[in-house]
């Protein structure tokens, strides 16, 4: 049996809810053969459950992107990447890798933290990532960033950034609404550079979204390397979130990640798909 393969250049969450390990959780759900070149490793105060970001070497991070390279790679997902030579490195191998697969997740914060990480990061995303990626998947505050528009606060304000981070280079967005906009549903838009879809499922009214993201982004990956179209991987990465996010739990009084298994246990909440 020969199984396709991911790679995720992400980092490392120590509480096990996102980064890399909702991206290998995913992975398998999937069935694919999901690897990592580790970028950082989050940990965590455990009294306030402050974040602290520690980036591994760059020569180290070289040497796993090398490795997982060199076994014949079906899919790339970014996730954390916290400084503009690690965004550098990844992009360079990203583009001789001949990948056309990629999804870029461009995160900017740890979630519960409002500082972004690197205020230079934007712009290296845009010069060495975005050119790259079949998608991007930024959630309001990061489609604001790259845009240049500032946060998107209703459908109409996503539709123009997510045309102009199409303009940058990626060949597709989706712009992850979420619960965050007052609508009725949790919404998310997608735009594959000449029609823009909404993606709509019901809110849930829990906090333990922790890795939502991530796990979005690395269903995207994964069912891009399984063959589906981005339209159809997105759709699919919509119903795997959705799941995932109406089964979350409480791991602390500080965090509740999302169930990765979710949908294969329980099935998937029903999407809406609306051509706007």
């Amino acid at each position: 049996m020969t199984l396709k393969k991911t790679l995720t250049i992400a980092g490392s969450d120590t509480s096990g809810g996102a980064g890399m390990q909702a991206d290998l959780k995913t992975f398998q759900e999937h069935g694919t053969y999901g690897m990592v070149a580790l970028t950082v490793v989050v940990t965590m105060d455990p009294n306030g459950w402050t974040h602290n970001v520690t980036p591994l070497p760059t020569d180290l991070l070289q040497k796993q992107i090398d490795t997982a390279l060199s076994t014949g790679i079906d899919a790339i997902k970014t996730g954390m990447l916290s400084t503009e030579e690690i965004i550098r490195i990844a992009g360079k191998a990203i583009a001789n890798s001949g990948t056309k697969n990629v999804v870029i997740d461009p995160v900017m914060v740890c979630k519960g933290d409002d500082e972004v990480l690197n205020p230079g990061n934007t712009d290296a995303m845009i010069q060495h990532l975005l050119p790259l990626a079949a998608v991007t998947t930024p959630n309001l505050f990061e489609a604001g960033q790259l845009a240049g528009t500032g946060t998107p606060k209703n459908i109409d304000d996503m539709k123009i950034a997510a045309r102009k981070i199409h303009e940058l280079g990626a060949k597709a967005v989706v712009i992850k609404g979420g619960k965050a906009l007052a609508t009725e549903k949790a919404i998310d838009l997608f735009f594959d550079g000449e029609t823009f879809y909404l993606l709509e499922s019901e809110k849930v009214a829990s906090t333990n979204n922790h890795g939502a993201g991530c796990t979005f982004a690395a269903s995207v990956t994964a069912n891009l390397a399984n063959g589906l179209t981005i339209k159809d991987s997105v759709i699919e990465a919509k119903e795997f979130v959705s799941a995932a996010i109406a089964h979350g739990w409480a791991l602390n009084e500080y965090v509740g990640p999302v169930m990765h298994g979710a949908k294969s246990r329980f099935g998937a909440p029903h999407i809406t798909v609306t051509e706007i």
